[in-house]
């Protein structure tokens, strides 16, 4: 039997995975500190998981907890960060604080007290890359930098290519690509990865870097307002709220369905998977934002309007589309899940659910107020 530790378990993707890791035969320990932004006043685990798990109730910067987790696992899954890409830059020590220093501790508590660990799973993100992966057609393949603000204010919201200055085109990004984070929080995940790599040799232990593209499904929090477009447009559309898309509608994303996304989990968990690694975790299927507002509003019949609105949120990028060949080699892993399939499972799960009261308006004006938000007002 596998002993996996769960940081950030009672999250989204920590409650799927640990349902799956129970199928799978192991035995799970989750370490949460039920952040109220993400969990509201909830404060347990759901009732499929409550008995059939080890819950401990902590911070990942907490030693005490953390040492207490840590005792007895063969393979640490650490997911625990706050993960909202806009509110990174403006709660900038929190995030460095959290996604940073619990990885540092974690690293510290495995190196200075030696444990049966043998695999360790960090959750990174494609932020990591920022503009990702473009070709120019004189410069050929460029990674731009972030886009310039005297572009956006004029609707120019396309990358250019950082040598000639020409528009260019997005395309698949792999894992070989620079790091150029656009925001604090792929920032800090950017560090998290390096942190991890560096020690792997120390520690002697598997690691797998799993860039997570945008995951969502049923379980996803509705009421966190800094992450989850589809969750946040899903609320306003069934409120008969208006959709504000910001800059054209025409940004996309590689909207990855959570089931998918602990397949590829688990294909790094399980014993065969050994060494250090870097895997992108996506569709490989592009969305634009304007494309899954309408699906939403269509779904929910909603009276809603959808209103392109120009505005650009500072720490957001243009395109998000994951080259999944190297997971596909390495791990045999394949997506699943159409974008289309997927969404209806979400939106049907969504409805299901109680209404909840708009964070969303607030924590623009929010923005705003930090000048973080371009939208006129």
């Amino acid at each position: 039997m596998i002993h996996v530790l769960v940081t950030g378990g009672a999250g989204f993707i920590g409650r799927h995975l640990s349902r799956r890791l129970l199928r799978e035969g192991c035995q799970v320990t989750i370490l949460d500190s039920f952040s109220p932004q993400i969990h509201g006043a909830q404060r347990n685990l759901p009732d499929d998981l409550a008995d059939r798990v080890r819950l401990i109730t902590g911070d990942v910067r907490d030693r005490a907890a953390l040492n207490q987790a840590l005792n007895g696992q063969d393979v640490v899954v650490h997911l625990a960060a706050e993960t909202g890409t806009g509110q990174s830059m403006y709660e900038i020590e929190r995030y460095e604080n959290v996604n940073v220093g619990g990885t540092a501790l974690l690293l510290e508590c495995l190196i200075n007290h030696p444990r049966q660990v043998r695999k360790l799973v960090l959750a990174s993100s494609r932020a990591v890359y920022g503009e990702g992966k473009y070709q120019c057609s004189t410069c050929g393949i460029v990674y731009p930098p972030m886009r310039r603000m005297e572009d956006v204010l004029v609707g120019q919201f396309e990358p250019r290519c950082p040598r000639c200055g020409a528009a260019c085109v997005a395309l698949a990004t792999d894992e070989s690509a620079p790091y150029q984070p656009a925001s604090l929080y792929g920032l800090t995940k950017q560090v998290q990865e390096q942190l991890v790599l560096m020690f792997a040799p120390r520690l002697n232990i598997s690691t797998f870097v799993l860039r997570y593209q945008n995951v969502y499904g049923p379980g996803q929090s509705l009421q966190n307002p800094y992450t989850g477009i589809l969750a946040i447009f899903s609320s306003q559309a069934r409120q008969g709220e208006p959709i504000n898309v910001f800059e054209d509608g025409e940004e996309s994303r590689d909207f990855v369905y959570v089931e998918d996304a602990i397949e590829a989990t688990w294909r790094c968990i399980e014993p065969a998977a050994a060494g250090v690694d870097i895997f992108n975790v996506g569709s490989g299927q592009r969305v634009t934002v304007r494309t899954a507002a309408q699906e939403i509003l269509q779904y929910f019949r909603s009276t809603g309007a959808l209103n392109v609105s120009g505005a650009f949120r500072a720490g957001d990028i243009r395109h998000n589309l994951a080259d999944l060949s190297r997971i596909r080699r390495q791990l045999g892993f394949e997506p699943r899940w159409k974008f289309s399939d997927g969404i209806r499972e979400f939106l049907q799960w969504a409805e299901s659910q109680a209404v909840t009261a708009n964070r969303y308006e607030p924590s623009l004006a929010e923005m705003r107020s930090m000048g973080l938000l371009y939208d006129g007002h």
